[in-house]
């Protein structure tokens, strides 16, 4: 004989997968890792402390750091494991990883077994012209989805998003480091590591004036939430919220309405956006 789906079997049987569904979920997101994004320039010991405690070190671990944005690569390691050393006991290591080591199983092993990694300043092209379509790409997303912490600065801020900022102008040849208006279809951006959704970062935000950019984005990424980040200041990002820590401030800008592009060399006009301004210790819902 058949079961009727309204049997209070069916019933009970049915909220046991419920439940079952729901307790796996809030395990993934308990589970899940951190990211510590840093606005740029100088991290001072207190700031750098925050992530080192964020990171909830213990004996066993290690902090990896990935040196590929930077020019100089041995500098850019040397400079953060001697800020390190001052703040834990914990073994640091570099993986500079190019072409030729970046299928090395024995090397994603241990990214991904980092309880910390961290990306230094410099070209965020340059970085993901490395890991775009890797193992180690896949490396850095097991060990966030494992619980460890994914840090950078700079560059290695940029690199967080999905969609990209490169830095570059379309419209124009020469680099500059923030945009003289706001025009359609003129910001450049690639594909980044996408530990974070729906966002767009900008870094070096208040003492290089970018807002003319993290507008451009928004208009290319209207769905998206626009956060500056200045020198000094980083995101802590757990999940769905966000928290400000460091010495300045994050600028937010989000859901712009009434997008138009002028037939005049691509300017783009915005009748309303909300925007909010984050210091120290406030906190921020994302998508």
């Amino acid at each position: 004989m058949k079961k009727s789906i309204h049997s209070p079997l069916y019933f009970k049987v049915l909220i046991g997968l419920f439940a079952f569904l729901f307790c796996s979920t809030l395990q993934a997101q308990k589970n899940k890792g951190k990211l510590f994004i840093i606005g740029g320039g100088h991290r001072s010991d207190a700031l750098m402390t925050q992530l080192v405690k964020l990171s909830d070190l213990q004996k066993k671990d290690y902090i990896v750091v990935l040196p590929m944005s930077s020019e100089e690569p041995d500098s850019a390691y040397i400079y953060l494991k001697k800020q390190f050393e001052k703040l834990t006991s914990n073994p640091i290591i570099m993986l500079n990883f190019d072409k030729t080591t970046a299928t090395n199983k024995v090397l994603n092993d241990s990214l991904q077994n980092a309880k910390l990694i961290f990306i230094s300043g410099g070209d965020q092209s340059r970085f993901m012209n490395v890991v775009k379509n890797t193992p180690i790409y896949t490396a850095i997303h097991q060990a966030y989805e494992n619980g460890s912490t994914i840090a950078g600065t700079s560059a290695g801020a940029a690199v967080m998003c999905e969609h990209m900022i490169t830095g570059n102008q379309k419209l124009e040849t020469k680099y500059t480091e923030t945009f003289n208006n706001i025009r359609y279809d003129n910001l450049e951006t690639t594909t980044g590591l996408g530990l974070v959704k729906n966002v767009i970062i900008d870094q070096h935000f208040l003492k290089r004036s970018r807002y003319n950019r993290l507008l451009s984005a928004l208009v290319e990424f209207p769905t998206h939430i626009g956060i500056g980040i200045d020198e000094s200041t980083a995101l802590i990002v757990r999940d769905k919220e966000i928290e400000i820590v460091g010495e300045s401030e994050v600028i937010v800008v989000k859901k712009p309405k009434g997008i138009a592009k002028s037939k005049k060399e691509n300017l783009v006009s915005i009748k309303s956006l909300e925007m909010a301004v984050y210091n120290e210790g406030q906190k921020f819902k994302i998508q």
